[in-house]
């Protein structure tokens, strides 16, 4: 993790750099320094970002790699303590004071520096012979790891089998084929294509079959041998051959034989280059087989659909573990129960249930003993002498990029089994510093997911309603073990739950609260956030996230003593509810993601404008929460994303011309309950970058303030992309009798901006005409109509509408008839429609979008649901693949509450 730290001190150092940091009043006085400093610890990250590859013979390299991480985190706490004291000091004495102790500071950083490109010089010196791994990658390349296949007769993954032999066997075309296993390690690839390769149908179809292993530190001259040794006989004359005659022996061994070779374990792009030119295209039906955990290079080296293997369902677990504990012996009965249960907290890895299984395969198989293991499952698999699973997820994280291993270590916060929000999870890793300062951060993250997502990794559990992005995601357990093991090593990570009494080590940056139920006083008392010290050594002062995951709990606001974190960047307690903006808070000038919960209504404090360098700022609320924004709020400038469930935000300050140019939010991409009469030509014209826009308020809010409202400025948000629309109709006490529906003032669709990609409106009540205008956006992909968002009995759209568009939601209307035709809707894909109690059709003439896959009906008539049949009987008439038709009718779900918010 080295690179890790010096990755984040260079994050730092770019901060201070730019010419609008909220730290320039200090920088200033020692910008010559900061610049020096940024050269030098760049050259360190140009080598430790080139050291994935880098062979060397230096033999201290493990050790020069901690003192670089100790000497990056220690250089980090001097420059960002000497940033904050010399922001709060509250008089000339003082802010001297502490610039004198920021320049000693950023003067002994580079002293340690010059000592650390000493040592890497001294590297690059001895690079050659005999070379050792910069990590410990090497130590557990796969060549070192035990046999763990889960056996050669497979059990489960029948269907797998089944469409493997299928795609070997068949098909109509003789052309050379290439069919990619994507998988996790340890879930079965491997087995599977052994598997196949061995089945007898293969073995006389094919000519030729044979296997080779690639894994990440490949050499293409042993994959020659691996594969010829299966073909022709090898004997000393072909074993020295240099690798360009041996490709030429393979590719003629193979002509005008029907083949079919295994590659198994590719990690890369480059390594399918190499080897495919060896094989011979003569379309007589030849196959390639590969397993690989990069879903990008199955794609890279097949036009094929690939067989993505996913976790063992209960009962394939189930049938694997009493194969593997008994084998042909009867199962005892007594054990059953138990023994279901173990397989079960398994959690579908096939490595793991054969771990577990050995273990109990060697014991006394009483049923206090099963029980026990049942209870210890992870424990056991750690005490296993070679942590035979943990090692084979490893070869994954070893071999991971040096940008990614902290992005995935930064799962281990998270409590076991959580589903994160993606939107949530690249705020943190753009807050811990992970990404490099240029270009579209959310969109840079949002790429460094999919990268862990396609190494598998990363799991997802939802996508969005287009299917195009990640909504949230999960991490197997053996992955979570992992990360929280690799963290902790590292002195990274610092979990504290209902077991665990010990206080966070020394230099430790994440703190991890995890409890069923915890209060201000709890946290106080557990040590983790407690009285000031001026202690350098207090394992407090370092610390940069706080993280409390518990079950909803009150505080007031005085059990928080948080003024001495100074280094703090995280501050997540969206567990724990509070009465009003705890004032403490003010103090970290260094936070740049902070997130609370309050079922109040209060006003922030002036002094926000402290708070110079947050970028995400969330306050998640109920129905009555109303929080109120300080004009200075225009003052933080780095903020990204606001997201509250309903808040006053006043027009930026207007002293002065310069004045009104300076308060623009030019880095915020989202915005999230923003009261309508908020929408000012002022407000709006100082968030000309926002990408995501949430209007919300009462019907109160839409009506007593039309005079304030004017919406025609939305048009000129022309990076908006999502935008929505929302009216609440709770109950407010005697307001509620007062307000008519139609009172309601909402933007009209000729205000709204023409390029958006997603729009949703909930209580806006708009007439379905307005959709006309809508519909002819051209690149509009994602509509949802929640309750109540447009009124009138007919819906006909205009010719040529809708152009790109491929998810629509109508929910909660009284809409009795829907008149369109294919040409209103050419590209959709996900039709919708939920608690739509009186349309009784979906037009016909739907049967004609090709494009459309799938039909959801909820609480629909039951004429719906037959003319959603009708259009999957026309597509299989004509020979089309039909649209998949699904109807759910849940009474429970058919209350209409209006409410929607998006998940963060």
């Amino acid at each position: 993790m080295a690179y890790a730290s010096v990755a984040s001190l260079i994050r730092t150092l770019e901060l201070l750099l730019t010419s609008d940091s909220p730290m320039l009043p200090v920088t200033f006085y020692h910008r010559e320094e900061i610049v020096a400093l940024h050269k030098r610890v760049s050259s360190i990250e140009t080598f430790l970002k080139n050291s994935e590859k880098q062979i060397s013979d230096y033999g201290t390299m493990t050790d020069l790699e901690a003192r670089i991480k100790g000497f990056a985190n220690v250089a980090e706490d001097k420059i960002e303590f000497g940033l904050s004291e010399a922001m709060i000091a509250e008089d000339e004495i003082r802010r001297g004071k502490a610039h004198e102790k920021l320049r000693e500071g950023l003067q002994q950083v580079a002293k340690d520096i010059d000592r650390v490109q000493e040592e890497l010089k001294k590297i690059q010196d001895h690079k050659g012979s005999q070379a050792s791994t910069w990590s410990l990658a090497r130590d557990t390349s796969s060549e070192k790891l035990p046999n763990l296949e889960v056996s050669d007769n497979m059990v489960g993954r029948d269907k797998e089998k089944k469409r493997m032999l299928e795609e070997l066997r068949g098909g109509s075309s003789d052309e050379l084929k290439v069919i990619p296993i994507v998988g996790m390690g340890g879930i079965g690839k491997t087995t599977l294509a052994k598997q196949v390769l061995h089945h007898p149908s293969i073995q006389s179809r094919f000519d030729v079959c044979a296997w080779a292993t690639i894994s990440k530190e490949y050499n293409v001259r042993d994959i020659l041998l691996s594969l010829l040794q299966s073909i022709i006989k090898i004997d000393d004359n072909v074993y020295n051959r240099v690798e360009a005659e041996l490709a030429d022996i393979l590719q003629k061994s193979l002509k005008r034989k029907r083949y079919l070779i295994v590659m198994d374990d590719i990690w890369s792009y480059k390594a399918w280059d190499d080897m495919r030119r060896c094989f011979p295209i003569d379309n007589n039906g030849s196959r390639i087989l590969l397993t690989t955990r990069h879903t990008e290079v199955a794609i890279y080296a097949s036009s094929s659909v690939l067989l993505k293997m996913s976790l063992m369902n209960s009962d394939e677990s189930w049938n694997l573990f009493k194969s593997k504990v008994f084998a042909n012996e009867i199962f005892p009965p007594e054990l059953e129960t138990i023994g279901e249960q173990i397989a079960n907290r398994c959690q579908g890895l096939p490595l793991t249930i054969v771990v577990v299984a050995g273990l109990l395969r060697k014991s006394k198989r009483t049923k206090e003993e099963w029980e026990n293991i049942a209870e210890n499952i992870k424990s056991f698999v750690k005490k296993d002498p070679d942590e035979q699973c943990l090692r084979v997820v490893a070869l994954s994280y070893n071999y991971l990029p040096n940008d990614l291993k902290a992005c995935l270590l930064y799962f281990g916060i998270f409590p076991e089994d959580s589903e994160i929000s993606v939107k949530r999870l690249v705020r943190l890793w753009i807050a811990e510093g992970f990404l490099k300062l240029e270009g579209d951060l959310e969109e840079k993250a949002e790429n460094h997911l999919q990268d862990l997502v396609d190494r598998c990794l990363v799991l997802v559990s939802q996508k969005s309603a287009d299917g195009r992005k990640i909504k949230t995601c999960r991490v197997h357990d053996l992955v979570h073990e992992l990360c929280l093991r690799e963290a902790q090593s590292q002195n990274l990570l610092f979990v504290r739950n209902d077991k665990t009494k010990a206080i966070p080590p020394v230099g430790c940056q994440w703190i991890s609260i995890q409890s069923r139920r915890q209060t201000g006083d709890d946290i106080k008392h557990r040590c983790l956030i407690r009285t000031p010290t001026d202690d350098d050594n207090s394992p407090l002062r370092r610390i940069r996230s706080i993280f409390l995951f518990a079950a909803p709990s009150p505080s007031n606001n005085s059990n928080l003593e948080l003024s001495h974190l100074n280094l703090i960047r995280v501050l997540d307690l969206s567990s724990m509810y509070i009465s009003s903006f705890p004032l403490q808070i003010l103090c970290l000038i260094l936070l740049r993601y902070l997130s609370l919960s309050t079922h109040e209504h209060f006003g922030i404090p002036r002094g926000m404008r402290k708070l110079l360098n947050l970028q995400t700022f969330i306050i998640r609320g109920s129905v009555s929460t109303f929080i109120k924004f300080p004009e200075l709020i225009w003052e933080t400038k780095e903020l990204r994303h606001l997201k509250l469930r309903s808040f006053y935000l006043p027009d930026p300050p207007s002293s002065s011309i310069d004045g009104e140019r300076n308060l623009v939010w030019s880095n915020v991409q989202s915005v999230s309950g923003l009261l309508p009469y908020c929408c000012t030509k002022k407000v709006l014209s100082r968030i000309q970058n926002i990408k995501k826009l949430c209007i919300r308020g009462h019907v109160y809010d839409y009506s007593v303030h039309k005079e304030d409202m004017d919406f025609r400025d939305l048009v000129d948000l022309h990076q908006l992309e999502t935008l929505s629309i929302k009216v609440d109709h709770y109950h407010v006490g005697h307001w509620s009798s007062r307000f008519h529906k139609s009172a309601v003032y909402v933007p009209s669709a000729i205000h709204f901006p023409t390029k958006l990609k997603k729009l949703k409106l909930v209580g806006t009540r708009l007439p379905w005409e307005d959709l006309n205008i809508i519909g002819q956006w051209p690149n509009l992909e994602v509509l949802k109509l929640k309750p109540n968002a447009c009124r009138g009995l007919e819906w006909s759209p205009i010719e040529g509408g809708f152009p790109r568009l491929n998810f629509l939601l109508i929910e909660g209307t009284n809409l009795k008839c829907w008149k369109a035709t294919n040409d209103h809707f050419p590209a959709l894909e996900h039709l919708v429609i939920r608690h739509c109690f009186h349309l009784e059709e979906i037009p016909i003439e739907f049967a004609d979008i090709y494009s459309l896959q799938l039909i959801e009906l909820q609480n629909c008539n039951v004429k719906l649901v037959a003319s959603a049949g009708r259009i999957q009987e026309e597509q299989e008439s004509l020979g089309s693949k039909a649209v998949d038709v699904r109807s759910y009718n849940d009474p429970a779900e058919c209350e209409l509450s209006g409410s929607d918010s998006d998940s963060d």
